[in-house]
């Protein structure tokens, strides 16, 4: 039994939410690690790349309200607002990396704080409907998160999130440390979601399997924007296979210098 349904999901989005960053930069303290950013995040799915340390994290971080940033970024149009809950009541949500659920509290009642801003019978009427768009959490309603699998709680932690029915979700590295059939399952899970009318923005370590379900991708290298396309046209490029799928390199260039090169003339 998978753990979502295979019909369309009850919350979500219009379709048509769109995230437009300009000059985006942000780090902690006196450290800049992501330094002015410009890019779209359209309908659909898009993905962010690359290495560890390139500063995929702070940028989402900062995106939700996390930590402070300079730049423009407007959801639909208007401005975003900078605290943490204000931007969930905006239509934004993030399931952040390691998941962050509260092991010795149960799957419900980790799902109920996913749609605490709202009024009591509409959290209830949320609860109701991530239940049927998550079937197999109902029978795990009253389990600790913290008994449950790595698969288990991140879909618990996508489920949490979209109890807030956002417009836009963000995942930070959904897969990370997970099975590989749970794998599949996870990214299915969420080019389903972005059908079904929520924007999502992705930051995925497995390179392959993330352009194979993504409309479109960015390449972040020490906290800059190196490249950006189509995810077909990603994951034909000769520098990307190299750089993240393992194949012989071909050449001295930094990989940095190779994909501005190769994708934006392409």
């Amino acid at each position: 039994m998978m753990w979502y349904r295979p019909q369309a999901f009850v919350l979500g989005g219009s379709g048509k939410a769109q995230l437009r960053v300009r000059g985006l930069s942000a780090g902690y303290g006196p450290f800049e690690v992501i330094r002015q950013l410009n890019f779209d995040v359209l309908p659909g799915l898009t993905v962010i790349l690359g290495p560890n340390g390139a500063g995929k994290t702070t940028l989402l971080r900062a995106l939700s309200g996390q930590i402070p940033m300079r730049g423009e970024v407007l959801l639909d149009g208007e401005d975003l607002p900078e605290k943490a809950h204000e931007i969930v009541k905006a239509g934004m949500a993030l399931v952040p990396e390691g998941r962050q659920l509260f092991p010795q509290m149960t799957v419900l009642e980790n799902l109920e704080l996913g749609g605490w801003l709202q009024k009591p019978n509409i959290r209830q009427e949320r609860l109701e409907m991530v239940l049927q768009d998550f079937p197999k959490l109902r029978e795990r309603a009253t389990q600790l998160a913290g008994t449950m699998s790595g698969g288990e709680q991140q879909m618990v932690a996508i489920a949490r999130a979209m109890m807030s029915a956002p417009r836009l979700l963000m995942l930070d590295e959904p897969s990370l440390g997970l099975a590989p059939r749970m794998v599949d399952e996870l990214l299915a899970m969420t080019r389903r979601i972005a059908d079904q009318g929520t924007t999502v923005l992705m930051v995925e370590q497995n390179v392959r399997k993330a352009l194979a379900v993504a409309d479109r991708g960015y390449v972040i290298e020490r906290g800059v924007l190196v490249a950006h396309g189509s995810s077909k046209l990603l994951a034909r490029s000769s520098v990307i296979q190299e750089a993240y799928l393992g194949a012989a390199a071909s050449d001295t260039r930094t990989a940095s210098q190779a994909l501005e090169k190769t994708v934006r003339s392409t």
